[in-house]
């Protein structure tokens, strides 16, 4: 029997559309770790949601965080794009850095083996607190 890397049972939930200022590297570790720093630095902590977005086809992965009336992507070198909404399958992680982070891929295929995947959009990390993540693997409606 395998232990779980999942602080519970996933669920599902069904999320809009979010409109975000980003940035995208190559979705390999040391770059996802050269990303988050500079990234956090442009738009600031605070107040802010933060999100990673993997796609496992293009083989990129993208810090992003919703866009707020006052941000100005284009003056910090940032894009801005959609963080795609519909079905995922939510689980989460518990623990702290940078333990936590060791836990983001064992439990993205965790969630993957749950059910059938929809491979038209990313996984997503959701970073919750500075001690839980929620990560989604887009899955089909009921």
């Amino acid at each position: 029997m395998t232990t779980s890397v999942l602080q519970a049972p996933p669920t599902r939930i069904h999320r809009p559309d979010v409109a975000v200022m980003e940035r995208t590297t190559a979705d390999e570790l040391p770059s996802i770790q050269e990303l988050w720093p500079s990234f956090e630095r442009l738009v600031g902590l605070r107040g802010r949601k933060m999100y990673g977005r993997a796609d496992v086809e293009a083989n990129t992965y993208t810090a992003c965080t919703p866009v707020k009336d006052d941000d100005r992507p284009e003056e910090l070198g940032l894009t801005t794009g959609v963080l795609p909404g519909g079905w995922y399958l939510r689980g989460n992680l518990t623990g702290e850095p940078p333990g936590i982070f060791g836990k983001i891929g064992p439990g993205m295929v965790e969630l993957e083996g749950a059910g059938p995947v929809d491979h038209s959009r990313p996984l997503v990390e959701f970073y919750r607190r500075n001690d839980v993540i929620e990560l989604w693997v887009p899955v089909f409606p009921a």
